[in-house]
């Protein structure tokens, strides 16, 4: 104002309009600045349907282009309020960037492959009935079907050598027995049928009359059966994920022209579990006992069939092989060797296929979840879980050396290789499903899958810890402060926990994104960990827990609890606690222990282990992890010891019990019995199925149930805890 006094009027004039126009101009930076930094919002359970995720890619014979699909969440057209899951094909090229959508629709695609020459795409596609292989030329034109058969097939692989396809089906054993197109030869079973009193299979075809002679009554029984008016249960392996099941499926290959007639190339009473198509055969993993009902065989070899006969390439007693990968020109097989019982991760091993007796076992001991070769034979190049994350490790041929490439922060959850690098798609903090490149160390992001709508949401960073246990184990662990965090105000704090109980989480593990974002979103701190027996760590530390599934992972989640608390945000008097799975049967035994918790919540878990081995098609975890059979007596006294169950009378915290309605896994009895005991006791429970639900529920189960279940949880937890409205 003294410098405005001391003006004339036309500079004082000049001046005010400068001014002015400078406020002006001062008022628009600020609205602007208030605009691009505009608060971002929490993350809602309602986001769950937001994410979409890319699968493998799929790199081209010339190495330009990749295929990849993007399963992304709708709504259902046919219920009002329900989504479903729909996968639709894409396109990217390598050098720009760039990616098109090549399939859309209703009816969605898997199993995409690129055939040999480039030109032509195979996938296989559900059109509302059984899913069949279909073929898409890039010159143009629509997908043909190249299959129409009366029963679903799977993953098609081209034929190096000529313009035709191998894909995958099932039959039932007693289709394919008398099965007139596929089985002219008669295949039979060379393994016991394990139908008591009968030595042979009855196969002449009797009118059915439950009046009749005795194959006559047979054959109304057996019409019986194929009506569905009984299950007659002769194998041992009969739950399935959501029913049991009298039929026994045998694995079929077939292999089809363009134009052509599909033709059996393999005998499906053999059981492969798993092959590679060689240029002239196939090899396959095989039961080792032929004769042995194959529900009862866990040993298996590796075989080579072709029009010469059949040769065994590999066979080992006490071993189970699996996850054959051929090289390029047919040196090397590679395959993963474990111990058909107990606890322990699979040894990669390479056998020479000119020199069988050369194998070569390489020096890493993890889950590897994916192989790839280079083209010149001299790296294996492989995804494993490691520490929290799945990075890509490579193993040179020359010096045996292994080598890790990217990051254990994060998750690569496929891969190919390129000219000079990788394609991927990858899962981390802060994004959990993108496609990427990497050349050297230049990382560059391909697709924009959730970036877009992730741009306006606060995500928490999960910051990762590591203590030693009471074993001298390193023990890692995640703290998640809640969304908005105010330094010196406290907050609830969950303790999550993962199932398995060989499962592994971390920040390179994508099931659990959306739902700690959630959680944290309400207000909560959230702390996981990987305690002894998890994945990711090796077999010694995978194998920490045999015999021992209630207190040394009670030890290891609670001092990561202890830890988090420690950093003293945490409201020592606001603790939950919740997992799905082995971390079910975790929950309900820390709650037996211990009543330092104000609300829990046991999802799908284990609870009575004895009960577990009859109920749970995973039943086998019982004489892995803990020696034996609730019969031996030694056993018997170990399951009791450990299972939740025994300290019932003990629980006294407040505790929500999921189960889904058709969980086989873990099976149902499970949580009835939970809960009909704490209800007896008088304890506060409160118990929900979830109708049509596999073991599968929060993981890729039913999209509205999915939200359910985190609602719920949450509703109940703030009964209990100081969140909420």
């Amino acid at each position: 104002m003294v410098f405005l006094c001391s003006v004339s009027s036309d500079a004082e004039h000049f001046l005010f309009q400068h001014i002015s126009s400078m406020k002006h101009l001062l008022f628009l930076l600020i609205a602007f600045s208030a605009f691009s930094q505009s608060p971002k919002e929490k993350i809602q359970v309602t986001d769950l349907l937001k994410i979409k995720t890319a699968g493998k890619p799929i790199v081209s014979p010339n190495r330009t282009q990749f295929l990849y699909t993007v399963t992304s969440i709708v709504d259902d057209p046919d219920k009002k309020g329900d989504f479903i899951y729909q996968t639709h094909l894409h396109v990217g090229n390598i050098a720009s960037g760039e990616t098109r959508a090549l399939t859309s629709g209703k009816y969605s695609i898997s199993s995409p492959t690129w055939s040999p020459d480039g030109k032509k795409i195979a996938f296989t596609r559900d059109m509302g009935a059984k899913s069949q292989v279909y073929v898409l030329d890039l010159a143009g034109g629509e997908p043909q079907a190249i299959t129409n058969l009366p029963f679903s097939v799977s993953n098609p692989i081209w034929d190096a050598n000529e313009n035709a396809l191998f894909f995958q089906s099932m039959f039932t054993f007693r289709d394919f027995l008398i099965d007139s197109v596929y089985n002219k030869q008669g295949f039979k079973p060379s393994w016991t049928f394990e139908k008591p009193g009968m030595t042979t299979l009855v196969l002449k075809k009797n009118k059915p009359n439950p009046n009749g002679s005795l194959n006559e009554v047979r054959a109304y029984l057996a019409q019986n059966e194929l009506d569905k008016k009984a299950k007659v249960i002769n194998r041992l392996n009969f739950q399935e994920e959501s029913t049991t099941t009298s039929e026994f499926p045998l694995p079929a290959i077939f292999k089809t022209s363009l134009t052509g007639k599909p033709e059996l190339v393999n005998n499906p009473f053999q059981r492969w579990s798993d092959f590679e198509i060689g240029k002239s055969g196939i090899y396959a993993v095989i039961p080792a006992d032929s004769l042995a009902h194959p529900d009862k065989v866990l040993d298996s070899y590796i075989g080579f069939n072709s029009m010469m006969g059949h040769q065994v390439i590999y066979q080992k007693k006490g071993y189970r092989m699996s996850n054959l990968t051929l090289s390029p020109s047919e040196k090397w097989l590679v395959f993963q060797e474990s111990k058909s019982m107990g606890v322990q991760n699979a040894a990669l091993q390479l056998i020479s296929l000119q020199q069988p007796n050369v194998i070569i076992k390489v020096p890493f001991d993890r889950v590897i979840t994916q192989l790839k070769w280079s083209s010149d034979e001299q790296k294996l190049y492989f995804t494993a879980q490691d520490q929290g994350g799945v990075p890509i490790f490579s193993y040179d041929l020359a010096s045996h050396q292994v080598r890790q490439l990217t990051s254990n922060t994060d998750g690569i959850l496929g891969f190919d290789l390129t000219e000079n690098g990788f394609i991927y798609t990858k899962t981390c903090i802060d994004n959990p499903s993108e496609i990427y490149q990497k050349l050297g160390e230049t990382e560059r992001i391909m697709t924009s899958l959730n970036v877009d709508w992730l741009a306006s949401k606060l995500a928490v960073k999960p910051a990762k810890h590591t203590f030693t246990n009471a074993k001298g184990q390193k023990v890692d662990y995640w703290v998640m402060k809640p969304t908005n965090f105010q330094a010196g105000k406290k907050y609830p704090l969950v303790l999550e926990i993962h199932g398995g109980p060989s499962a592994m989480w971390g920040t390179g593990e994508a099931s659990m994104w959306h739902e700690f974002q959630y959680y944290a979103a309400k207000g909560m701190g959230i702390v996981y960990a990987n305690p002894r027996g998890s994945g990711g760590y090796g077999t010694d530390f995978l194998a920490g827990n045999v015999k021992d599934w209630g207190a040394g992972p009670t030890a290891d989640v609670m001092k990561a609890l202890d830890l988090a608390i420690a950093e003293g945000w945490a409201d020592t008097t606001q603790l939950a606690v919740t997992g799905g799975s082995y971390a079910g049967y975790l929950v309900s035994w820390i709650v037996g222990h211990t009543n330092r918790f104000k609300v829990a919540c046991a999802q799908r878990g284990v609870y009575e282990l004895s009960t577990f081995m009859g109920e749970g098609n995973a039943w086998r975890l019982v004489p892995n992890y803990f020696g034996g059979y609730p019969w031996d007596k030694a056993t018997k006294a170990i399951l009791d010891r450990e299972s939740p169950y025994t300290y019932v009378q003990n629980i006294k915290t407040p505790l929500l019990i999921f189960h889904g309605e058709n969980d086989l896994r873990t099976g149902v009895i499970q949580s009835e019995m939970l809960y009909k005991s704490l209800k007896v006791l008088g304890r506060d429970v409160e118990y929900v199925r979830h109708p049509g639900a596999t073991h599968e529920l929060t993981r890729s189960g039913n999209n509205r149930q999915r939200i359910d279940q985190m609602l719920r949880t949450y509703e109940f937890f703030a009964r209990y805890l100081k969140i909420g409205e």
